[in-house]
């Protein structure tokens, strides 16, 4: 590493002057007592002699003492320094200003240590990351292999249960499609490789479809799916209308799962401002603690602590909501409280006109 050496004067020229003044008040006293009063002109023409050749060889001696002093000091503390990569130090002049240096320095720690607890969360999350993938994977495989080495062992000669424990297979593999499949669509939302397709839509028709869909999901928990207000009126967006109702279809289909017997569902359209909508899907079901409400979104991440998933789903849900929201350049908002019910809410952009579709990078 070139090392361009920043001198600074400050410290030095403030000692030369307390030594100078120092020491030519004493000189000045001593022949105060060796001299006559009225060779006082003589004392002072002296004094200001001595004074500025103190001053000028303090100065020089204490700079370069001061400089040879800290630069050897400083210079370890800068090759050290200069073995890190990306660091902010390295192409910078050597300041010998202590103060500066000592800001610097400490500017440095504190962009370090902020970078190591960055690293450790994301190393957690990599950990339970890998961990909640190997589970959620571990299970269909399981499933799958424990039926396709049942029928193998001789279970495939009896044709009743043939059929049954490949339809139970199929299902496991169908599982770990539909996990795998999630996991790439949140991989290309996160590097920007899902290709929005923005046009102009009802957003209270794509609910209405969404409704129609999962009615009979619905039904087997006899939920309700309903809107908040019966004369809802049909409102115009913009956005990836696959996308937008893949979220509608995540947040309805959470609500059903974790909704209580006989519960309801209700989806609210909110203008919220001039340029923007919300829209609200509120359920009356188990509701969420709140010390797990800033998790929910994350990556199979479960309330629930006993591992089971009696439910279903990737447990991706979520995030993919989250993901295909934020890729929209929207904010998406939960509100949740144990034992009575949860809301989850997110923005869209109105539309005021038909446009032709837009293909837009998430």
């Amino acid at each position: 590493m070139k090392i361009n050496f920043k001198k600074t004067y400050k410290f030095a020229i403030k000692s030369a002057l307390y030594i100078s003044l120092f020491a030519t008040g004493f000189v000045l006293m001593l022949l105060s007592l060796f001299y006559k009063a009225q060779e006082l002109k003589h004392q002072i023409a002296f004094g200001i002699v001595f004074i500025i050749i103190i001053y000028i060889f303090s100065f020089l001696v204490l700079q370069y003492r001061v400089e040879r002093f800290i630069y050897r000091r400083v210079k370890k503390i800068y090759d050290e320094v200069s073995l890190l990569e990306s660091t902010t130090l390295i192409n910078q002049p050597i300041n010998t200003d202590m103060e500066t240096l000592s800001r610097e320095v400490k500017k440095f720690a504190t962009d370090k240590k902020l970078e190591i607890e960055m690293l450790e969360i994301r190393e957690q999350y990599r950990r339970e990351f890998l961990g909640n993938v190997s589970h959620e994977l571990k299970t269909p495989l399981f499933t799958v292999q424990g039926y396709v080495s049942t029928l193998l062992d001789g279970a495939m000669d009896d044709k009743h249960i043939r059929k049954k424990y490949l339809k139970r297979a199929e299902k496991g593999v169908e599982r770990l499609i539909y996990i795998v499949e999630d996991l790439d669509m949140i991989t290309k939302l996160e590097s920007g490789d899902l290709d929005l397709v923005m046009t102009d839509f009802d957003i209270v028709e794509l609910i209405q479809n969404v409704f129609d869909l999962l009615e009979m999901k619905a039904d087997k928990k006899k939920i309700r799916l309903a809107f908040e207000s019966k004369n809802v009126q049909s409102v115009i967006v913009r956005g990836d209308q696959d996308r937008i109702q893949q979220v509608l279809e995540n947040l309805v289909v959470n609500s059903i799962k974790y909704g209580k017997e006989g519960g309801l569902t209700e989806v609210g359209v909110v203008n919220l401002t001039k340029k923007k909508v919300l829209i609200r899907i509120s359920d009356n079901g188990e509701g969420v603690e709140k010390q797990n409400i800033p998790r929910l979104f994350e990556r199979f991440y479960r309330v629930d602590k006993s591992g089971t998933r009696s439910e279903g789903g990737s447990g991706l849900g979520l995030a993919i909501v989250k993901h295909i929201i934020e890729a929209h350049k929207e904010k998406v908002y939960v509100e949740s409280e144990f034992g009575i019910g949860s809301e989850f809410s997110f923005t869209l952009e109105k539309a005021y006109k038909i446009q032709k579709p837009e293909v837009k990078k998430s």
